[in-house]
């Protein structure tokens, strides 16, 4: 396999899986302290990682969170951000404009913030309250946050079980999901590598992820048009452009939100033939019980579309590190 170094990739996951503990100090101390709400703040990607957070809170808990787009909070403001709010990132660089400077606003407001970020030297770590540095892996460390403030709060009956399983064989388990996916991404790629525009459909906790692959990878590293849209919004509006040949991807998770991607799996062969359906469950998770695999579904689909991403990379003769615009220009 080309790009893929296995024992890298299971260091990764098990070095971020070994963060725990020290996540799980700061949020006790918070938890001890008090607080009102957690707001996700990030923009592109990091949003969407937000998303998920988001779903995968609203699903189990009642405690109040939202993910919020950076620029629309330093525009519009949030009167929900205020004293007792944890405000939870992730930044690669640690120097997005917008982050830094919504981080600041948050601040102000009274907000308490924890960052993650790749590297360890970064504007925001002067800011923020709490600070982990380590590379990637920006979904898991954002779940490892909310499970432990829905644990704190009683309601994750389930959670140490969870974590000694992932612990155990998580990172193993999604190595063989991408040696699994590798026939599957080769020819996908080959299909759609001169796509004029292609079509993500998603839900749940897979939605922010569907929205990010969409337009972090597909547009802004490929140069390929893409529209994503949830699941339950395809039926108003975008199934009214859908022909027999337009190429469309549907997503399919394994949480609450299943049944939404479920019924556009059994609408789309009415009026297309250029469809591809990516379901989690056709991908084992050896060592990780049934009902622990709605919690990291999306997981399985990031390492497919990792995948899927070297040999587009392959077909489209695009090294997907140029950028047009991106970090180049002042905008």
């Amino acid at each position: 396999m080309i790009k893929f170094n296995e024992q890298a990739k299971i260091d990764s996951v098990n070095g971020a899986l070994a963060l725990r503990p020290h996540i799980n100090e700061i949020i006790d101390e918070i938890c001890k302290a008090g607080y009102t709400n957690i707001c996700w703040l990030g923009i592109g990607g990091t949003w969407a990682s937000g998303m998920q957070a988001t779903i995968h809170m609203k699903e189990m808990s009642a405690i109040e969170t939202w993910a919020e787009n950076a620029a629309e909070y330093l525009t519009t403001g949030n009167k929900r951000i205020g004293e007792g709010t944890i405000v939870v990132l992730s930044s690669v660089t640690g120097n997005t404009k917008e982050v830094v400077d919504a981080v600041k606003k948050c601040k102000e407001a009274g907000a308490k913030v924890i960052a993650f970020l790749d590297y360890d030297k970064a504007a925001l770590l002067d800011l923020v309250d709490y600070s982990i540095v380590y590379p990637v892996n920006e979904q898991l460390k954002f779940f490892m946050v909310a499970d432990r403030f829905m644990f704190n709060n009683g309601e994750f009956a389930d959670y140490e079980d969870m974590y000694k399983e992932f612990e155990q064989h998580l990172a193993a388990a999604l190595v063989e999901v991408e040696k699994k996916a590798e026939p599957f991404a080769m020819e996908y790629a080959k299909k759609h590598c001169d796509d004029e525009i292609h079509y993500f459909v998603g839900a749940g906790n897979q939605w922010g992820a569907t929205y990010s692959y969409a337009m972090c990878t597909w547009e802004e590293q490929l140069w390929i048009k893409t529209k994503s849209i949830s699941a339950p919004e395809f039926f108003h509006g975008m199934f009214e452009i859908v022909t027999k040949h337009t190429p469309v991807t549907v997503y399919v998770g394994e949480d609450a939100q299943r049944p939404l991607s479920e019924r556009v799996v059994k609408f789309i062969p009415n009026i297309c033939e250029n469809y591809t359906i990516v379901d989690t469950k056709d991908y084992e998770l050896k060592g990780i019980s049934e009902k622990y695999r709605r919690h990291i579904s999306h997981l399985v689909l990031r390492c497919i579309n990792n995948r899927v991403d070297v040999h587009m990379e392959i077909e489209t003769r695009h090294p997907m590190d140029i950028r047009r615009y991106y970090r180049r220009l002042d905008y």
